[in-house]
């Protein structure tokens, strides 16, 4: 099947060009075009650098410079000869920008649906009841928290509604990243059916796994491939909200004629650039590998605990996904609760209770975080839920 990009976007969004203005022609001399205040902000204390920022102009709506830095990062890290450029790529105020464009863009309210694998992200399903979008699940292997591509090809095969597929790749909470062979056999088979259905591979964690691991540099190889990413998680820069879309050319171009303008602002912008430059990224992924190394540590010393089951989940985000048993040594939700709640109110230590995501029964997800945080993390954890076990027991 040819990729025809008529048969899955939405009529009235086919017909959508790009906002435009005069700085897309002329951006040097006296700029009057834009109704900005010339005069500047008005608090005091700005830094040399925040001047520079321009903070009283509007942002560049294109952000070439980024999307540059961007591409090269990826390419380099991928060996072959698929390669991304510029026009692949659409910026978005973080991955949920993203998430939500791709249902606007695609799927029609009311009338057709997108597909999930649970346990999975809460975003997708927040936006599709956003977006008034019917949402089918089809869960992951319980056992490896994989997807299973028969039963995500079943489904599409037998309801022809569905447009989009979203995939957590690292999962989240699994921690699990989907193998590349289960995720080409579903777009193999999903082309070799003929189906009008686009797979989203969200990859928010997927620097924590094997450099090279990402599929962002195949969305010309499979134009119903679209990844996401984002610089909140392994590039410390939640703060700043900046999510990547990477797609084919025409599904980018739908993507960012359909994006306010100026989404991306010039502090996040400024920040995004410095961040992905080459020294940045070497220290980046320096800081990776010491979350790498504690998470194995922290995992170590918490699977030996007496009251601590298996690790559930994968090792490919930064954060563990760990059973938590009761006397009679089961995953229990309620003593799993329970700590997390201890640990939060009592011990200002903040984890996430999981157990009612399917397949994760008595499992807490446990951020990696520094060394010393991390000791303190294992000790108390170790005290309290020792504690919450033995007043059960009387």
């Amino acid at each position: 099947m040819t990729f025809d990009i008529t048969k899955i976007a939405r009529p009235n969004i086919l017909t959508l060009e790009p906002y435009r203005c005069a700085r897309d022609d002329f951006t040097e001399g006296i700029l009057l075009d834009a109704n900005e205040n010339t005069h500047g902000p008005s608090f005091s204390g700005m830094t040399e650098s925040e001047n520079k920022l321009e903070l009283n102009r509007y942002p560049d709506p294109h952000q070439q410079v980024l999307k540059k830095q961007i591409c090269e990062f990826r390419n380099n890290e991928r060996i072959g000869e698929d390669k991304i450029d510029i026009n692949n790529l659409c910026l978005g105020v973080g991955s949920d920008e993203s998430i939500d464009a791709l249902m606007r863009c695609f799927i029609s309210p009311g009338k057709e649906k997108m597909l999930i694998c649970p346990p999975t992200y809460g975003m997708y399903s927040i936006c599709g009841v956003v977006n008034d979008v019917e949402i089918v699940k089809v869960p992951l292997d319980l056992e490896t928290f994989d997807i299973i591509p028969e039963n995500i090809l079943n489904k599409l095969i037998n309801d022809p509604l569905i447009k989009l597929v979203y995939i957590t790749s690292p999962g989240n909470p699994t921690a699990k990243k989907i193998s590349e062979s289960n995720v080409f056999k579903l777009l193999e088979e999903i082309e070799k059916n003929s189906l009008n259905v686009i797979i989203v591979l969200d990859e928010a964690y997927i620097d924590f796994s094997p450099i090279g691991s990402s599929l962002c540099t195949l969305v010309n190889k499979y134009p119903n491939l679209v990844v996401l990413q984002t610089l909140s998680k392994a590039f410390a820069l939640a703060g700043i909200r900046l999510g990547i879309t990477y797609s084919n050319y025409q599904i980018s171009k739908l993507l960012n004629s359909m994006k306010y303008p100026y989404n991306i602002s010039n502090l996040t912008s400024d920040i995004a650039i410095r961040s992905t430059t080459a020294e940045s990224l070497k220290e980046t992924k320096n800081k990776i590998n010491k979350i790498i190394e504690q998470r194995g540590i922290v995992l170590d010393k918490l699977l030996k605990l007496k009251y601590v089951g298996q690790n559930k989940g994968g090792l490919n985000a930064n954060f563990i996904l760990v059973e938590i048993l009761n006397k009679d040594l089961k995953p229990d939700n309620e003593i799993a609760n329970k700590l997390y709640l201890t640990l939060a109110k009592e011990n200002k230590i903040v984890v996430r209770f999981r157990g009612n995501e399917l397949g994760c029964n008595g499992c807490l997800r446990i951020s990696i975080g520094t060394s010393e945080e991390n000791e303190i993390l294992v000790s108390t954890f170790e005290k309290v839920l020792n504690d919450i076990n033995n007043q059960l027991e009387l």
